[in-house]
């Protein structure tokens, strides 16, 4: 796979004027868009055109399969804070918590902002909460996304350890009588912490017990997202990925960057791969050192909506 060019020069049209969400009484009526990137579902926001302010309750409210909307991760869009950026964006788990990157997303965020009309054309600049990515759409719903270079020292996870080619750690099963269990992987960041363990089959990996015990050891003091790869050959790997704060998702986008960069590294891979994850097939290419992870999949619009929640006088998501 080629590396994508800033192809440069193209303005953004104005910003829509802000308008609040509207109100009744103490409810807030907000705008949404429910879209998907392989299953890997998101409600998204548009904080430029209906700027509001949502707590850490709110967000639950909104991703409660049940009683809200529900997502995998809800999608913040704003105007950007740095000058290089066309827009900045957050990202929250169902749980109400924040997190650095999410793949799918970024792809989802490029098909809305465009579809909108918040910008004329790509390539899209999008300032995350720690990385600038760049976004150019491909057709037929495919985005391409520079994701930036994988960073492999543990104490960006963070993860106390000396830098090694692959790590080690014993994990308790409680309540079960088992002893402790020596678990190895790889570790890498794409913006957020991931850790990679090798598995004969997909299908019968540990990923709902084993996966969170590992996504909360203290090894991890902010927690890790934790994928099991099967690789078939040195082109094709096939991927589950228990996620902090959502659990085992259809598709993650940075955990099979994650996957694939580390094979590449252990000289178990190729440098372009495709990943078959639960929802679908990503495209992910690196030629190492030095140079940033290509993500290529769908991303596709479900359905657009309204929904009423209470006002609350203490915000935790803000516009600014």
């Amino acid at each position: 796979m080629s590396r994508l060019k800033n192809s440069g020069g193209r303005r953004s049209p104005p910003a829509p004027k802000r308008q609040p969400a509207d109100t009744v009484d103490n409810f807030l009526r907000i705008p949404f868009t429910k879209m998907h990137g392989l299953g890997n579902d998101f409600v998204v926001l548009d904080m430029i055109s209906n700027p509001v302010q949502l707590s850490t309750a709110q967000i639950r409210t909104l991703g409660d399969r049940h009683r809200g909307i529900g997502f995998d991760q809800l999608l913040v869009i704003d105007a950007p804070r740095r000058p290089d950026a066309d827009f900045h964006y957050r990202i929250y788990n169902a749980d109400g918590s924040e997190v650095e990157h999410c793949g799918n997303g970024a792809r989802c965020f490029a098909r809305f902002v465009l579809d909108r009309g918040l910008i004329a054309r790509g390539p899209i600049r999008v300032q995350t909460q720690n990385r600038l990515l760049a976004l150019h759409t491909q057709g037929e719903n495919l985005v391409s996304v520079d994701m930036g270079e994988p960073d492999f020292n543990p104490a960006t996870l963070p993860f106390t350890a000396e830098q090694a080619s692959d790590y080690q750690l014993s994990v308790d099963f409680p309540g079960d009588g088992q002893a402790s269990t020596m678990v190895t992987f790889f570790a890498a960041s794409m913006g957020n912490p991931h850790i990679v363990l090798i598995t004969d089959n997909c299908d019968t990996a540990p990923v709902d017990s084993l996966g969170p015990l590992l996504c909360t050891h203290p090894a991890f003091p902010r927690g890790v997202n934790v994928g099991f790869m099967q690789i078939i050959d040195r082109r094709t790997i096939r991927l589950r990925v228990h996620e902090r704060g959502a659990g085992e998702t259809a598709a993650c986008g940075t955990g099979a960057c994650a996957a694939v960069t580390c094979g590449i590294r252990a000289g178990l891979l190729d440098d372009d791969v495709t990943v078959q994850l639960k929802g679908g097939e990503l495209q992910i290419s690196w030629q190492g050192p030095g140079q940033p992870v290509i993500m290529t999949g769908p991303a596709e619009t479900v359905y657009e909506g309204t929904i009423t929640i209470k006002r609350e006088t203490e915000p935790g998501v803000s516009n600014n």
